[in-house]
């Protein structure tokens, strides 16, 4: 790794593929902004009574996040599939034991946007989104969405909104990405990487 480079953190959980699939589009975004390295992380699954059933390694796919990434990541992508309209419990999980970050103030002022993938159309993609933002606004973040000088979010018909780049995967979650979607979430990264690399800037 360069050590100039500055670090942009894709953080998602996924079940099926779809979100997971999101991240690496948006890290493709991130990276074509120069001097920007997306570092993919994931969380794992927490169990409905309460023990641990996910080994300290994943089987595949990002390594698990350390607390250590919020501190030396320059901006946040955070990505859910929609659980009720809302993020998954493993993601708000880890969210819940950010409090000493919090308090420190590791993220605060930092960059960051949204993402989402929903197995029905009108599942509850925005309201995923607007429940990720909540977290990352008490930690002091400053929100990012896609602006409408992108004319796919007047195009698409499968994914994407002004709060976040999104994905409707089906119920069976084998509905492929379309370019509209595909376009947004690496657009949604590139503007992620563009902002933090001109706060670093300022702060230089």
């Amino acid at each position: 790794m360069n050590e100039k480079s500055i670090i942009i953190l894709v953080l998602y959980y996924s079940r099926h593929g779809s979100t997971r699939a999101l991240a690496d589009l948006i890290a493709q975004g991130v990276e074509s902004v120069s001097g920007c390295e997306a570092r993919i992380r994931t969380v794992p699954a927490v169990s409905t009574v309460v023990e641990a059933t996910e080994s300290s390694i994943p089987a595949d796919g990002a390594p698990y996040i350390e607390l250590s990434d919020l501190k030396e990541c320059a901006g946040l992508a955070l990505g859910s599939p929609t659980r009720f309209g809302n993020m998954a419990s493993a993601m708000k999980y880890f969210w819940d034991g950010t409090a000493s970050d919090w308090v420190n103030g590791s993220l605060s002022g930092k960059p960051a946007c949204v993402f989402t993938s929903t197995g029905s159309m009108h599942g509850g993609q925005e309201s995923t989104l607007l429940s990720m933002m909540i977290p990352l606004l008490h930690h002091g973040m400053l929100i990012l969405g896609l602006p409408y000088s992108h004319p796919e979010l007047m195009s698409t018909s499968t994914g994407g909104s002004p709060y976040g780049a999104t994905h409707w995967s089906g119920l069976d979650g084998k509905n492929k990405m379309t370019e509209e979607t595909r376009t947004l979430a690496i657009a949604l990264g590139k503007r992620l990487a563009t902002a933090a690399t001109k706060l670093q800037a300022e702060d230089e």
